[in-house]
C-alpha cells in the first residue's frame, strides 16, 4: 500500500511494467556492481550540487564525468599495484584519482590507468591490519572515530575537541599509537544515530521509532540496524502493516533487512522529494573517496556532499561502536537513519548516524550497501 499521489504513482507504474513486477521473492545473489548508464545529470541534481557543493551546472557535469572515469581507473590501478597498493582518493580540485603505492617500480603501470601516483610507506593491507588492532581497544566517549587515512598513510583517530585533554582520551591515543601508525585530529562533536520518535513524513515506523527506507531489494528493503531488531513489525508511512525485520545487526554493524507484504511492493527508486526527480537505481558500483554523493531521508529530504573516508570505526555518543562505515560531508538529522546514499544511479549505502544538522552543517556516516546485500544474500532491485 503505497502513496498514490502525483508523479510517484506514475513512476512506480512505469517501473513495475519495466521490471515485470515488484513483488519478487528474495534471492541468494547480490546485485551487479557495474554501472549500466552514464548517470544523467538532471536539472534538479545539478541544482543540489550547486547548493551543497558550490558547483556551477557545467562544473557539476564535469565532476560527474570525472568521477565515472575515476571508478574505472580505481579498479585498474588496484590490480596494477597489487600488494603495493596503498589506497586511493579522488582529488576534486584536479578532477583526478590519486593512487598511493609503496613500490616505485609499479608507479608507471599505475599511471597508465589514468591515475596520479603517490609513493607512501605503508600498504593498504598493513594499515587495515593496524586499524583492526585499534578496533580491539575500548574507546571512551570523547573518541569519535578512527579509520585508515590513505592521504596521510596513517590510522586517523578523531577526538572531540572539548575532550581532547581528558585522561581517558589521552590514554586511548597512547594505546593506539603503541599498536599502529596514528595521526590524531579533532572534530566538533560526537556522532549519534539518526532515529527519531514518530512524526509525519514519508517514513517507516517500528514501535515508536521513525526511520527511512534505504534501497529496495527483491522481497523488501535494506535500512539501518539500529532502527529495529529481527522480528520487529514495520508500519508504512500511513500506519498500515508493511513487513517485518528479517535480520538486523547493531552495534558492530548498522544494517538490516525488512521483508514486505500486506499489499506493499518495491521499486528501484530513491525519492528526490521535489528537489530533483526521483532517482532510478541501476547498480551499486562503489565510488572512490573524494567523489560527490547525495542522501535521501524522511526528515531532511535531499542533500549532497562528498565521500570523505571509508572503513571508519565510529564510536557513537551513547557508547555503541560500528565498524566499516563510510564518512561523508552530507548533513542529516533524526529520522533520516536508514535512508539512501546514492551517486548518480548507483546505490552506495544506508544512513547510520553523524553530527550536526542541515541548518549549520555536519558529517554523516553510511553502511555500504554491497556489504548488506552479501550478508543477507539479497538482490538489489534495479531497473
Amino acid at each position: 500500500m503505497r502513496r498514490t499521489t502525483g508523479a510517484r504513482l506514475t513512476l512506480s507504474a512505469l517501473l513495475l511494467l519495466a521490471t515485470c513486477g515488484g513483488t519478487g521473492l528474495a534471492t541468494a545473489a547480490t546485485a551487479a556492481a557495474t554501472p549500466r548508464s552514464e548517470a544523467p545529470a538532471s536539472a534538479g541534481l545539478l541544482d543540489a550540487m550547486e547548493r551543497d557543493l558550490g558547483l556551477s551546472p557545467s562544473a557539476a557535469r564535469d565532476r560527474l564525468a570525472a568521477e565515472r572515469q575515476a571508478v574505472k581507473a580505481e579498479r585498474a590501478a588496484r590490480k596494477a599495484a597489487g600488494a603495493a597498493y596503498g589506497g586511493s582518493w579522488f582529488d576534486a580540485g584536479r578532477d583526478r584519482l590519486t593512487v598511493a603505492v609503496t613500490r616505485p617500480r609499479v608507479a608507471e603501470e599505475v599511471r597508465r590507468t589514468g591515475a596520479a601516483v603517490r609513493l607512501v610507506e605503508h600498504s593498504a593491507a598493513r594499515l587495515d591490519a593496524a586499524k583492526a588492532r585499534v578496533d580491539r581497544l575500548k574507546a571512551p566517549a570523547g573518541v569519535a572515530s578512527w579509520r585508515v587515512d590513505p592521504k596521510a598513510n596513517r590510522v586517523l583517530v578523531s577526538v572531540v575537541a572539548r575532550h581532547a585533554a581528558d585522561r581517558d582520551v589521552e590514554a586511548f591515543v597512547r594505546r593506539a599509537r603503541a599498536t599502529a601508525p596514528v595521526r590524531v585530529a579533532t572534530v566538533a562533536d560526537a556522532p549519534r544515530t539518526f532515529a527519531a520518535g514518530t512524526v509525519g513524513g514519508d517514513p517507516y515506523y517500528t514501535g515508536n521509532v521513525r526511520c527511512s527506507i534505504g534501497f529496495s531489494v527483491h522481497g523488501g528493503f535494506v535500512t539501518a540496524g539500529h532502527c529495529g531488531r529481527a522480528g520487529a513489525a514495520v508500519r508504512g508511512w500511513d500506519g498500515s502493516a508493511m513487513g517485518t525485520f528479517q535480520g538486523s545487526s547493531f552495534p558492530g554493524d548498522d544494517y538490516a533487512y525488512v521483508s514486505i507484504g500486506h499489499g506493499w511492493w518495491t521499486v528501484p527508486v530513491v525519492l528526490g522529494w521535489g528537489t530533483i526527480p526521483d532517482r532510478l537505481v541501476r547498480g551499486s558500483a562503489e565510488m572512490p573517496v573524494g567523489t560527490s554523493i547525495c542522501r535521501s531521508g524522511s526528515t531532511t529530504h535531499w542533500h549532497c556532499g562528498q565521500v570523505l573516508a571509508k572503513n571508519e570505526t565510529v564510536n557513537y555518543s551513547d557508547g555503541t561502536v560500528v565498524h566499516q562505515l563510510t564518512k561523508t560531508s552530507v548533513c542529516a538529522e533524526p529520522g533520516d537513519s536508514g535512508g539512501s546514499f546514492i551517486s548518480g544511479d548507483q546505490a552506495q549505502g544506508v544512513t547510520s548516524g553523524g553530527w550536526g544538522n542541515c541548518g549549520s552543517g555536519g558529517e554523516t556516516w553510511y553502511q555500504p550497501v554491497n556489504e548488506i546485500l552479501a550478508r543477507y544474500g539479497l538482490t538489489l532491485h534495479v531497473t
